[in-house]
């Protein structure tokens, strides 16, 4: 119940973050999504280092690209890493490796490359096929949430006031 609640919590802080962005809805948008992008196809731990740099030269949000990268965060990448090689493991490689021993692994550096090259090749093109699907998504809901918001707020400013006269 209380995780409940704090999730729901940070969710609504998350919306009005991106609400009261002042910029343009597709460049709002574009800074979610490029952090999306990085947060699933490039390994966790240095994807800010990434993703910001990207975002001022792109001139998108650097907030929205910050937050979009923590899809892989240290709880996350738990379930996401074994997931996205284990299907690009299945669709490539004839499925040689097994989720239970991919959802032991440890998921560092280390761990993965002692996995061998066709694990290695399976995460980071199932990092890439995630991508691929994940910011699309990301980029439209974000946008339709900003424009759909900042609509409703010129119709409340522009309504005539009822009850004045």
């Amino acid at each position: 119940m209380k995780t409940k609640r704090l999730f729901l919590g940070r969710l609504a802080f998350l919306r009005r973050k991106i609400l009261k962005e002042r910029l343009p809805p597709e460049d709002i948008a574009g800074g979610w999504a490029l952090g999306m992008f990085i947060g699933c196809s490039i390994p966790f731990g240095i994807q800010l280092i990434i993703a910001i740099p990207l975002a001022m030269m792109m001139r998108v949000s650097k907030f929205g690209a910050t937050l979009g990268t923590f899809i892989t965060n240290p709880i996350t990448i738990f379930f996401i890493y074994p997931a996205q090689t284990f299907v690009v493991n299945k669709l490539l490689f004839g499925g040689s490796l097994t989720y239970s021993k991919l959802a032991e692994t440890e998921w560092c550096w280390s761990s993965v490359r002692r996995l061998g090259a066709e694990v290695m090749a399976s995460f980071f093109l199932g990092g890439f096929l995630l991508a691929i699907i994940m910011t699309p998504i990301t980029y439209f809901f974000v946008k339709r949430l900003v424009v759909r918001h900042r609509e409703k707020v010129a119709r409340r400013l522009s309504a005539p006031d009822e009850g004045r006269g």
